[in-house]
């Protein structure tokens, strides 16, 4: 674990760390290059702290935190979230600083038991509303409710005198900071169609709210503080949070148990692209990490299923992949079914009831069949399947 300590803006410092030793985000998602847990120091007349970290790096979190106050106390602990990765050094903050106030939402003060038995004694606490404003004297803190971005006590604080809005987890990526790349669009699109993006309705609601704001910086509680051409950041997030694509092409994703079907996918693939198709990204399921898959299917208008038979159902991986695309919000999409079954293929008709139970899928109706090994006879079959794909 790092925390490295530098200045975001005129009296607002990082004071966040960086986790290297985590393997898996919410024990689910790979973070091969880490995570940051973003926290910030902010020192008008008066001293606030926007969010703790994870209980793994709260001995670096304490450090920073006493580097940058230099012998002052803080006024205010800002609670955004109170996901444990950004809240669980609440209870030490309160005993270290007891005269320092907790500023949540009203939601947040109802959950706080939560997570905290027994919250410390004579703890002050706060809470906002849609609007309120503290003024820290020289610099103000606007508050906004950003309900079920993701969890629903979400606020988020907006300080005018910066032009700098705290957006919790929205605009938050994978990675350490100190693991860096050009590359924000990619991870940002993975930690959002997995962490936020079955909750499009409510971030549409939020950015409109964003709207009114002149913002020059975010800063979020994970990832890198963005601060050139903000307009593309919140473009992408009004498109993603609108269920719509981002690329002109087919997503393939293969469940295949002995290759078979994975050889469809990619014969198919390279079938499209010989057809004027200019993007067609193929997802091995049983290779690729889940939310990397999840990400890609979303960027696409069109999806094409392929997965072997199994058990008379739908092998495993595509069960799970449709499953989680599922609990995602995966709508507004068209989508065809590959289906493998040497004598009995189930397939095809669990991805065709899944898929229905989709908001706004279409799907192609005819199934593709294929009984085994990719042979030279369903070549045939597979070039006019994908011609339907092309004009579906």
């Amino acid at each position: 674990m790092t925390g490295n300590i530098f200045m975001v803006a005129p009296d607002i410092t990082y004071i966040g760390v960086d986790d290297h030793n985590i393997d898996l985000f919410e024990n689910q998602y790979k973070v091969p290059q880490g995570v940051s847990y973003n926290s910030y120091l902010i020192k008008g007349e008066k001293i606030a702290v926007v969010d703790t970290t994870d209980d793994q790096t709260g001995t670096e979190w304490l450090a920073n935190l006493q580097k940058a106050l230099d012998g002052a106390e803080p006024d205010f602990l800002i609670i955004e979230h109170l996901e444990p990765d950004h809240s669980s050094l609440i209870s030490t903050f309160a005993e270290i600083y007891p005269k320092a106030t907790l500023v949540m939402s009203a939601t947040a003060a109802r959950m706080l038991p939560n997570y905290f038995d027994p919250i410390p004694e004579n703890c002050n606490i706060m809470t906002v509303k849609e609007g309120d404003s503290l003024d820290l004297g020289g610099l103000t803190l606007r508050f906004i409710l950003a309900p079920m971005v993701h969890w629903p006590e979400v606020m988020m604080a907006y300080c005018p005198e910066r032009k700098l809005i705290f957006s919790a987890d929205a605009f938050g990526t994978f990675g350490a900071l100190d693991a860096l790349t050009d590359n924000w669009s990619q991870e940002a699109a993975r930690y959002y169609f997995n962490i936020v993006g079955k909750y499009g309705p409510q971030v549409q609601n939020t950015l409109k709210k964003l709207s009114t704001l002149d913002i020059q910086t975010i800063c979020p509680l994970h990832g890198p503080i963005l601060t050139d051409n903000i307009g593309q950041y919140i473009e992408l997030y009004d498109t993603w949070s609108s269920y719509r694509p981002t690329k002109d092409g087919v997503f393939i994703a293969s469940a295949s148990i002995h290759g078979n079907t994975l050889e469809v996918a990619e014969y198919l693939a390279e079938k499209l692209r010989q057809m004027g198709v200019k993007d067609v990204f193929v997802a091995d399921l049983t290779r690729l990490d889940i939310s990397e898959a999840v990400a890609e299917a979303f960027k696409y208008p069109k999806a094409v299923f392929c997965a072997s038979s199994y058990d008379a159902g739908l092998f495993t991986p595509m069960y799970t992949f449709l499953h989680v695309l599922a609990s995602k919000g995966y709508c507004n999409r068209k989508a065809a079914i590959v289906e493998n079954g040497s004598w009995a293929p189930s397939a095809g008709k669990v991805m065709r009831t899944m898929l229905s139970e989709m908001k706004n899928i279409d799907i192609m109706p005819d199934t593709l069949t294929i009984r085994g090994a990719f042979k030279e006879a369903d070549r045939t079959a597979v070039d006019a399947f994908a011609s339907k794909v092309c004009e579906f």
